[in-house]
């Protein structure tokens, strides 16, 4: 009798030792699993990331940062006359990583074309629209240092940086705006003095109709051309 009375209570140690152990196997299987809710954050956190208003005192450690995380270098400008590709050039790592950055901001959307001469430049990434200047105080107020020795010449097709409009004697770069060269032949005057950072490589045909629309006596379009969108492509 007690023998038998032994062995049942073995019996039931067994079981609750199975059930533990099942327990645990359920609780350590949970734990191993994607846990959807925190990826969903971590997107989320991700995606919201915050950045420092950029200045001239720290916009180039900033880029020197970014562009080590940021190695995109081609770009679709949608405009209201067709879409424009481009590709950014990797030696000039700080006008490619500015351009990428405000890419991703969604600054050039709805900017325009405000500068247009026929056999010279198409200028774009500034507007009239109050946005664009909230747009820029958010993002910050810097400039470029020019980087013109990588052996680029302002051919027809590439896109470079003009000076900022303030007194500026080394030209340096304003980050939110560019020009591409539409002269044949290029416009190799402005060799030296402007930082080319890409080249054009699909839709020159229209960069010839942005530049052969009408405008008023500062170069602006008598009617507005828009940038509907820039988006990073592969």
């Amino acid at each position: 009798m007690k023998l038998k009375f032994i062995f049942c209570l073995f019996i039931i140690f067994l079981n609750c030792e199975d059930k533990q152990s099942d327990k645990k196997k359920k609780q350590e299987t949970f734990q191993k699993s994607p846990d959807k809710k925190a990826s969903v954050k971590d997107s989320i956190l991700i995606t919201k990331q915050k950045f420092p208003v950029l200045t001239d005192a720290n916009a180039m450690d900033f880029f020197l940062e970014y562009e080590k995380h940021n190695k995109e270098n081609k770009v679709r400008i949608t405009t209201d006359f067709g879409t424009i590709d481009i590709l950014l050039f990797d030696e000039t790592k700080f006008h490619r990583a500015n351009f990428i950055f405000l890419t991703k901001q969604g600054y050039f959307n709805g900017t325009q074309f405000y500068r247009v001469i026929n056999n010279f430049i198409v200028q774009a990434g500034n507007s009239d629209d109050k946005k664009t200047a909230r747009k820029r105080a958010k993002i910050g107020k810097y400039l470029l240092p020019t980087d013109t020795n990588r052996g680029f010449k302002h051919d027809r097709g590439v896109i470079s940086m003009p000076s900022g409009e303030i007194d500026n004697p080394y030209k340096l770069a304003s980050p939110f705006e560019f020009f591409i060269i539409q002269q044949q032949g290029g416009s190799h005057f402005l060799d030296g003095d402007y930082t080319i950072f890409g080249r054009v490589i699909k839709g020159m045909d229209v960069i010839d109709k942005i530049a052969a629309v009408k405008t008023d006596a500062s170069d602006w379009p008598l009617h507005n051309i828009y940038i509907r969108k820039v988006e990073i492509i592969n």
